[in-house]
């Protein structure tokens, strides 16, 4: 069983292969700005996913624990995973692990990276869970 998302799915590193991507932001007199890069196309705009849930709606940010990061590392792991519960599942966890830890006005996050941040997270649940779930025998 995943403790991250709490059913019997494989960790993210050991689910179905996907394309491997990138993301890289920058922040400007604009504001803060995502790109999606897959190795297949042009660098796109990384989806808000305000559809799934809307925090910040004047978009990205990182470094921080607030709305504009909660709202990247949504649109992070969406469009990671391509599984919009398990994003919701896990993004204030991620954004606490990654995106809060991000510094500086521009950055790049590979696949790779997330996957990785995912599995620490995994594996720091199950290390807090209590056996027999939770009951004292």
């Amino acid at each position: 069983m995943n403790a991250l998302t709490n059913d019997t799915e494989n960790r993210p590193d050991e689910r179905r292969p996907r394309n491997r991507k990138a993301y890289t932001g920058c922040s400007g007199p604009e504001g803060c700005v995502v790109w999606v890069i897959d190795g297949t196309s042009e660098p796109k705009p990384l989806d808000p996913c305000w559809g799934l849930r809307n925090h910040s709606p004047t978009g990205f940010e990182w470094g921080y624990g607030g709305s504009g990061p909660a709202q990247l590392a949504l649109a992070i792991l969406a469009d990671h995973l391509d599984d919009d519960r398990v994003a919701l599942n896990l993004y204030q966890r991620f954004k606490w692990a990654c995106i809060a830890q991000i510094h500086g006005a521009s950055w790049s996050l590979s696949s790779e990276e997330i996957d990785n941040c995912l599995v620490q997270l995994s594996e720091q649940r199950e290390d807090t869970e209590v056996p027999n779930g939770g009951l004292t025998q």
